[in-house]
């Protein structure tokens, strides 16, 4: 009784979220298995209060989708590099699909404030200025972001944190015209990020611009279960890097907090390394797909100038966007685990399912869903939409199937009838 009363409780909660029936439709009583959790059990009015705070910045309905300097670039930004990305997002047709923020990472500053204690742009690779650069970025369409640290500096130490700075950061942020704050964790002074965080998460509030604000504390102190009244979306794990075995363990080490995300408030797994070289095409396609359906941010991290088409096609693929950006806001999980054999899923509006059928192993094998594994009944005819593949099956019941490669997967959302 503890867990059906657990699952009620967490889908009237999204309902709530969502707009108690006047946005997204709640989610369906037999999906609420797929989102409940032991550690989310304290569902009350102050919750949902704290949610609807959140919500106030008018920020992340749906998880963000942009682009990142860093996991390509790292410190090698410059201003001619950041426009020149602009417009690729704008000629590729990214922008289009909904990826609107180009977001500088970390060594955009000096590394010293100037006399009255401000933050400065680095003269031999800025020296136009961020709101020079924010105008343009949005004069395309886009938003900025930029970067900063709960320390003294930045993990590069090349510029200063915004530690002891958080008023005077936050203003100047609003006043470039910064649309998006990744605000990492190094250098810190040794006390919990959850007294230093909310100082900046107050201050960018009063700044008198909304600015989506993204936890990077890497994890450590579980964000999920107190950065909902912080920011926008918290990482959950460690930095991703361009192999298997890391993304794998990110995806692994998000899926736990599930049930904490919604609406204004999303678990990061980190950044997207699709295109930038370390892996497979079947291996991008996997990572792309997990982090649509766990709603993480979808924050391209390769050189969108100078994509490969098969880049392209993995990023711009329209159907499993939707499945991230859906209006329900119930992050997907793994529902099933036989070996390295996976079945993840969670609901969508409008009664829909997607699901990923998933072959972590060495070999090529076949992976099955059952819908016992993701709670529908096994009379249920469904219509299975292959969202890589684009087709379509009619009238399926009680199982979907897949003879998949080694690292690959199959994404489909179903539609009962």
């Amino acid at each position: 009784m503890a867990d059906l009363s657990l699952a009620v409780g967490l889908a009237l909660c999204v309902f709530l979220l969502s707009g108690g029936g006047g946005g997204a439709a709640a989610v369906p009583a037999r999906y609420t298995h797929l989102q409940a959790s032991s550690r989310g059990s304290n569902i009350s009015k102050e919750m949902m209060m704290t949610r609807r705070n959140l919500l106030a910045n008018g920020l992340g309905k749906t998880p963000p989708m942009g682009w990142n300097s860093w996991n390509h670039f790292q410190c090698k930004i410059e201003e001619k590099l950041i426009r020149q990305t602009a417009d690729a997002m704008v000629s590729t047709g990214l922008s289009a699909l909904g990826y609107k923020y180009i977001n500088l990472d970390d060594c955009w500053a000096e590394l010293n404030r100037d006399s009255q204690g401000n933050l400065v742009p680095r003269a031999s690779t800025f020296g136009s200025g961020i709101k020079a650069l924010a105008d343009y970025v949005h004069s395309k369409g886009l938003k900025l972001g930029i970067y900063s640290d709960a320390g003294t500096q930045t993990c590069s130490k090349t510029m200063p944190g915004s530690l002891g700075h958080e008023e005077q950061d936050a203003k100047t942020f609003a006043s470039w015209g910064i649309d998006y704050l990744k605000y990492d964790n190094c250098n810190n002074d040794g006390t919990s990020p959850k007294k230093r965080y909310p100082t900046m998460s107050k201050a960018l509030l009063k700044s008198g611009r909304p600015i989506f604000f993204s936890l990077c504390e890497w994890g450590i102190e579980d964000p999920a279960t107190w950065a909902k009244s912080v920011g926008n979306s918290w990482r959950t794990t460690g930095d991703i890097q361009d192999n298997w075995n890391s993304m794998t363990s990110r995806a692994d080490q998000n899926d736990k907090w599930a049930s904490y995300a919604g609406p204004g408030g999303w678990n990061d797994p980190d950044m997207l390394e699709v295109g930038n070289g370390g892996m497979t095409k079947e291996e991008y396609c996997a990572h792309f797909s997990i982090w649509a359906l766990a709603k993480a941010p979808l924050l391209i991290g390769c050189d969108i100038r100078a994509m490969q088409n098969v880049t392209l096609e993995l990023l711009s693929n329209k159907e499993v966007i939707a499945v991230n950006q859906d209006k329900l806001g119930v992050q997907g999980k793994k529902v099933k685990k036989d070996g390295d054999l996976e079945v993840w899923a969670g609901p969508l509006s409008n009664k829909k399912v997607a699901i990923i059928l998933w072959n972590r192993g060495p070999s090529m094998a076949k992976v099955t869903a059952y819908w016992s594994d993701i709670g529908l009944h096994p009379a249920t005819f469904v219509t299975a939409r292959d969202l890589w593949a684009h087709s379509t099956q009619s009238s399926v019941k009680g199982q979907l199937s897949a003879n998949l490669e080694s690292h690959a997967c199959k994404m489909y959302v179903l539609t009962p009838h």
